[in-house]
């Protein structure tokens, strides 16, 4: 099915994309896009948290050292607070070496003994000193006379542990902002290069995307899937889907109908779901040809199988049962109308002679003439129906045998045969006779002494059918092959497929729980045997509605 044309989809909206390809982009696109900046935040944050602390441990490093200083202590308690007292001397020095913004000495009061902006000594810190002078140490972020900072407080004491004031270090908050802010170019920069690879990776997805759905509008995919449905399940021919591992991914109604499968089929292996065959091995591929010929279940497929692009196969199936029939049918009837002419000559001769020996007024040799011209039919037939006593079947033989005598074949019963008229289904018993006598026919015509043997007799409920003939018989190795549908070693005839009667037999008796086998005869030629289990009722639940009659029987008394 062509995929609609880009005209066909109506007139183009501006907005959000129809198509798969660029719908599937512009999402990846915002996700990507979304997962960047997501990364982004969430490495931020804990890293201007990271700089916090890293400022404060640095601020309370240099309070501590500063109150190791030795000698701060001592000046604290010894001189006065002013712009150049030694405390101020030793905290700027302090200072200016670690870069820090201020370093405040202050006493057990809050006064300050030190600071950048020298007016303000003498007077109290403007933060409470208070975990600091009670001797704990104290890390913060906070914001005094000269801003935002964060700070170190550690407790100041004298050589006898006592605590006599306190040490306040701040680092500019500022730089800490600084250096977060230097940071975020780089990871800019590396986010934008994760940003432009995967967009890349999209746009190539994407692309793929596009090219294995044709570049349809997810609306067309929905209406070819819709339109496909329908047409799978509407068609009258069966339609087997499968991937590059053999497991079926669709099944139509006809071909559940024709397979004999479920909508459960579908999913699991097709070794799984069909026993071993021609007709598993036509779908998987093992049997490679144009209309191929399989039997299911009774029934006659004929299989095309081509291959997809990803390993799989798509297998279309026809039912040829009727037209199957059909063509048997029309072999059938042209070898009654060959036999028929040859019966029109033959009748023709008959009256000639007759007509002689009444002309010749012969008169007693043309009765018995006649009565033994009639007396040779009546007398096979009569034998026919008395040792196979199913009318369908003994009619079919008694055909048989009138159209094997036209080809030079002698049809007989073997010894020991008796089938009583309780067959449950005896269609099927004409069918597999009927194809076993044909197949002897053809295989014994032309051969010296040609002859077939057909024995039949019941086994309790078993039906034992033996089919003997004189012709050329089967090679050892051909005894498998020989069941297989396709098989034959004849002419093509009209309807112009061979190999489906030994299958059909083998079905059918599959079918019945039964076997058929083939082995040479004693003599030359082949014996065919068919065991039918349970092919006959009961005497209890035979209908004596369907008892042969006696005239039927060759009963005449």
């Amino acid at each position: 099915m062509n995929a609609p044309s880009i005209s066909d989809r109506g007139p183009r909206r501006f907005g959000w994309p129809q198509r798969v390809f660029s719908q599937v982009l512009l999402m990846q696109l915002a996700i990507i896009t979304g997962v960047t900046v997501l990364v982004t935040g969430l490495f931020l944050a804990p890293l201007s948290a990271q700089l916090d602390d890293e400022a404060m441990r640095r601020a309370l490093a240099i309070a501590q050292s500063t109150a190791a200083q030795p000698g701060i202590a001592e000046d604290l308690r010894t001189t006065e607070a002013s712009a150049s007292g030694p405390v101020q001397s030793a905290a700027e020095r302090i200072r200016r070496a670690t870069g820090a913004e201020y370093v405040v000495v202050m006493d057990r009061r809050g006064v300050r003994w030190s600071h950048p902006e020298t007016d303000r000594i003498g007077e109290v810190v403007s933060t409470d000193p208070g975990d600091a002078l009670r001797g704990r140490e104290v890390m913060e972020i906070d914001s005094g006379t000269l801003g935002r900072s964060a700070r170190g407080k550690v407790p100041l004491r004298d050589p006898g542990d006592e605590v006599v004031g306190a040490v306040s270090v701040g680092i500019e908050y500022d730089s800490v902002r600084a250096r977060l802010l230097g940071a975020i170019p780089g990871l800019l920069a590396y986010a934008g290069g994760a940003l432009a690879v995967g967009a890349l990776a999209a746009y190539l997805i994407s692309r793929r995307l596009q090219r294995q759905t044709h570049d349809l509008a997810f609306s067309d995919i929905s209406a070819l899937l819709t339109e496909r449905e329908a047409m799978l399940h509407s068609i009258r021919e069966g339609v087997v889907a499968l991937d590059g591992t053999g497991r079926i991914r669709l099944l139509n109604d006809e071909a559940q109908r024709l397979l004999g499968l479920g909508p459960e089929a579908a999913g699991r292996p097709l070794a799984e779901v069909l026993d071993g065959g021609r007709t598993a091995d036509v779908l998987a591929g093992r049997v490679v040809g144009d209309d191929l010929l399989a039997v299911q279940g009774g029934r006659v497929l004929l299989a095309n199988r081509m291959e997809t692009d990803d390993g799989g196969a798509v297998v279309t199936l026809r039912d040829r049962t009727e037209l199957e029939h059909l063509g048997r049918e029309l072999d059938s009837t042209t070898g009654l109308i060959d036999a028929l002419r040859a019966q029109d000559h033959e009748h023709a001769n008959r009256l000639h002679t007759l007509l002689g020996l009444l002309e010749l007024e012969m008169h007693e040799d043309a009765m018995e003439f006649v009565t033994e011209v009639v007396g040779v039919h009546r007398a096979t037939a009569e034998q026919v129906t008395e040792k196979v006593q199913d009318p369908l079947l003994a009619a079919l033989l008694v055909g048989k045998a009138t159209v094997a005598a036209e080809r030079g074949v002698s049809l007989r019963l073997a010894p020991g045969t008796l089938l009583p008229d309780r067959v449950v289904d005896p269609r099927g018993l004409v069918t597999v006779v009927g194809n076993l006598v044909d197949n002897a026919t053809d295989a014994a015509a032309g051969s010296g002494d040609a002859r077939i043997e057909v024995g039949l007799r019941a086994e309790g409920r078993t039906v034992v059918l033996r089919v003997r003939d004189s012709g050329p018989g089967v090679a050892p190795e051909q005894y498998a092959s020989i069941f297989t549908e396709g098989w034959s070693t004849k002419d093509l005839p009209a309807h112009g497929k061979r190999g489906l009667g030994l299958a059909l037999v083998r079905r059918l008796a599959e079918r019945q729980g039964g076997s058929v086998t083939v082995a040479g005869a004693d003599g030359g030629g082949a014996v065919f045997i068919v065991v039918l289990p349970e092919a006959l009722a009961g005497p209890e639940t035979a209908d004596p509605a369907t008892a042969p009659h006696p005239a039927t029987t060759g009963d005449s008394r």
